[in-house]
C-alpha cells in the first residue's frame, strides 16, 4: 500500500508590478525590471540629443560610463499625443530609459493573460500581456520591446557618427529631456 500524497495545489506565481500613465493611459512594467525610476530633471550623467529622425520616439541619451542608454518617449513610442513626462524609468540590463507622466501605484499581479488575436505586428513585441487590476484591463509592457535590436544599432550608428549632441554642464541640461 503507498502512502497517502497530498495534492499538489497550484501556487499562483504573484509579480510586483509598477502602474504608469502616458498620455493620460495606464500600462504595467515588472517592478523587476526597473532599475532606477528619477526625475527628469535629477537624471544623473550626462543627457545628450539623439539626431535619428527615423526614431522620433527616442530624441535623448544619457550617458552612463562608455554606453548610451536611449531615452524612449511612451508616449510617442504608443502612438499617443504626446505629454509632459515626470519621470524616467532606467530599466535593468538594459540601454533603454523610459519616459512616463506619473506612477499611478505599485501592485501585484497574480494572472497574465495572453494578447488577444487583435494585438498584431509591432503591438507583440510591445507587450507580454493583460492583466485585469480592480476590473480594469491593462497591458503589461515588454521592457524588451521599446527599442529593437535593429533600432538600437541605428541608434548607435546615428550617435557614433557625430551626431551626438553634448549638452554639457548647462544650467537646464537635465531637464532637457
Amino acid at each position: 500500500m503507498r502512502p497517502h500524497t497530498p495534492h499538489k495545489t497550484s501556487q499562483v506565481r504573484a509579480e510586483q508590478i509598477i502602474l504608469f500613465r502616458a498620455s493620460n493611459e495606464i500600462f504595467a512594467i515588472s517592478s523587476g525590471s526597473v532599475q532606477e525610476v528619477r526625475s527628469v530633471d535629477s537624471v544623473a550623467g550626462a543627457p545628450v540629443a539623439v539626431g535619428e529622425p527615423a526614431l522620433k520616439k527616442v530624441r535623448h541619451a544619457i550617458r552612463r560610463g562608455d554606453k548610451n542608454v536611449y531615452v524612449v518617449n511612451t508616449a510617442i513610442h504608443f502612438g499617443l499625443r504626446p505629454s509632459a513626462p515626470a519621470l524616467v524609468f532606467l530599466l535593468r540590463k538594459s540601454r533603454v530609459a523610459l519616459l512616463v507622466d506619473s506612477i499611478e501605484k505599485m501592485t501585484t499581479m497574480t494572472r497574465l493573460q495572453a494578447l488577444p488575436r487583435a494585438f498584431c505586428n509591432e503591438e507583440q513585441t510591445w507587450y507580454r500581456g493583460l492583466t485585469v487590476l480592480d476590473q480594469n484591463v491593462v497591458p503589461v509592457v515588454d521592457p524588451a520591446g521599446f527599442v529593437t535590436p535593429e533600432e538600437l544599432s541605428l541608434l548607435d550608428a546615428a550617435t557614433g557618427s557625430g551626431k551626438l549632441t553634448e549638452f554639457g554642464n548647462a544650467v537646464g541640461a537635465e531637464s532637457a529631456i
